[in-house]
C-alpha cells in the first residue's frame, strides 16, 4: 500500500525556501500544497520558477496557507522575528511545524512555539539540515560510540563562516536588526551550536564565555563572534567562531583520549551525494612524521540531506495521524538546548564577555 504524502504549505519566498522546496518533492513521502508570500504575484512566480505541481494552491498571504484545509504542515522560512507569530498561529490550526533555524531569537519565544506545538498535538522539528545526512549517523556509530577505541571526548571546534558578498552586509535579512537581530550567530553560530551539542551527545556545558571584539554592521548586528564552552568536568571544551566576513569554511574537529574525527563540510556536503569525514585513532609519532594516517570515510546517499530531512519529518506526521504515535519530542528538546547556548552567548557579550552559566 502506497503510503500517502504530507502535504506542505510553504509560508514565504525565501532564497533557502527553494532548497527545502525542492526536498520536498525530492522525497517519496511529500508534496507541496500550498506557497504563501505577502505578495500573489511573488508567490505565483516563485512556485513557477521552482516547479511546483500545478495544481499547488498559490496565495497573497501566510493566513491563507493556515487555513487551507489540504495543508498538513508547514515549513516555515520567515525572518527569525517572524517565527513566534507564525509558528504559534500554525499550531494552532493544527498543522505540523517544520521551523527554519534560527528557530526563535530567545528561549522564551521558543518556548513559546513549543508550548503551542505541545498543546496542539503538533509534530516540531527545526531545519538543521545536517543532522538528517547518514554521514552523521555514521559517525555518531562508528566515533562517538566507541569509547573503548577513540577514548573520551575532549574538546569539538566548530566553524562556519562565508563571505556576505555584493549589499549583503547591508541589505540582507540576516543583518537587519528587525528581521534577525542574532545576525551572524544565529545564521551561522546555530550550525556551530548544534555540532558542539551533538558530539557531546547534548549534554549543556556549564558554561559560556563569548570572546572579544566581535564585528558588527552600522546597525549593530554581530557579522562575526565565537566563544568557549566549558564542562567543568572531565577537561572537556568546545569553541566556536562563526562570521560572515571569512571565506567559506565549514569544519568540524572532535579530540577523543586515542583519537579524533574532522569533517570539512559538515554543514553542506560539497558533492550532495556523497559526504566524507577523516578520522584516526591512537596516532604516534615516528622517525619520519606519525602513523597511521587518517582514514577516510565516505557514505553515499540516494537522497540529499535537506530531502532525507523532510522525509523523517513525514515519516513522524503520519505515525501521529494514523493514531500510532505523540509527537517525538527530542526535536523540541534539542532546539532548546542549542537555543540555550545562542542565548548564553548573547548574554555574555553585552555583559563584557563573563563567563554565562547555561541552565535547561
Amino acid at each position: 500500500m502506497t503510503e500517502t504524502r504530507l502535504r506542505f504549505g510553504i509560508l514565504g519566498c525565501a532564497n533557502i525556501a527553494r532548497k527545502v522546496s525542492r526536498a520536498i518533492l525530492l522525497s517519496p513521502n511529500t508534496t507541496i500544497s500550498a506557497i504563501g508570500s505577502r505578495s500573489l504575484e511573488k508567490a505565483t512566480a516563485f512556485a513557477s520558477e521552482n516547479r511546483f505541481p500545478e495544481s499547488t494552491n498559490v496565495y497573497g498571504s501566510y493566513d491563507s496557507v493556515l487555513e487551507d484545509p489540504d495543508v498538513d504542515a508547514v515549513y516555515v522560512p520567515l525572518p527569525t522575528s517572524l517565527h513566534l507569530r507564525w509558528a504559534v498561529l500554525a499550531a494552532e490550526k493544527k498543522k505540523h511545524v517544520l521551523l527554519e533555524k534560527p528557530v526563535a531569537l530567545n528561549v522564551g519565544e521558543l518556548d513559546a512555539i513549543l508550548e503551542a506545538c505541545e498543546s496542539n498535538g503538533v509534530q516540531f522539528m527545526d531545519a538543521t539540515m545536517w543532522m538528517h545526512h547518514p554521514r552523521t549517523q555514521m559517525i555518531k556509530q562508528v566515533i562517538l560510540s566507541d569509547e573503548q577505541r577513540f577514548g573520551q571526548l575532549k574538546s569539538v571546534h566548530s566553524t562556519f563562516s562565508y563571505v556576505g558578498e555584493g549589499d549583503f552586509l547591508k541589505n540582507d535579512i540576516r543583518v537587519n536588526p528587525n528581521l534577525d537581530s542574532l545576525g551572524a550567530l544565529g545564521d551561522a553560530g546555530w550550525y556551530c551550536m548544534r555540532a558542539i551539542l551533538w558530539a557531546h551527545d547534548y549534554d549543556l556545558p556549564k558554561t559560556v564565555t563569548a570572546f572579544r571584539d566581535p564585528e558588527y554592521n552600522e546597525s549593530g548586528v554581530i557579522l562575526s563572534c565565537g566563544a568557549s564552552l566549558n564542562w567543568e568536568k572531565d577537561g572537556k571544551v568546545a569553541t566556536f567562531y562563526c562570521s560572515f566576513l571569512s571565506n567559506l569554511c565549514m569544519d568540524l574537529i572532535a579530540l577523543r583520549t586515542r583519537g579524533n574525527f574532522r569533517v570539512h563540510d559538515f554543514i553542506i556536503p560539497f558533492n550532495e551525494k556523497v559526504g566524507s569525514f577523516e578520522a584516526v585513532a591512537n596516532s604516534r609519532w615516528t622517525e619520519l612524521g606519525c602513523a597511521p594516517e587518517p582514514s577516510e570515510y565516505t557514505i553515499a546517499t540516494d537522497l540529499p540531506q535537506e530531502a532525507l530531512m523532510v522525509q523523517e519529518f513525514a515519516r513522524l506526521v503520519h505515525g501521529i495521524r494514523g493514531g500510532k504515535a505523540k509527537p517525538e519530542k527530542k526535536w523540541a528538546v534539542i532546539s532548546r538546548k542549542t537555543q540555550l547556548v545562542i542565548d548564553a552567548v548573547v548574554a555574555s557579550i553585552k555583559n563584557g564577555f563573563v563567563p554565562v552559566e547555561v541552565v535547561y
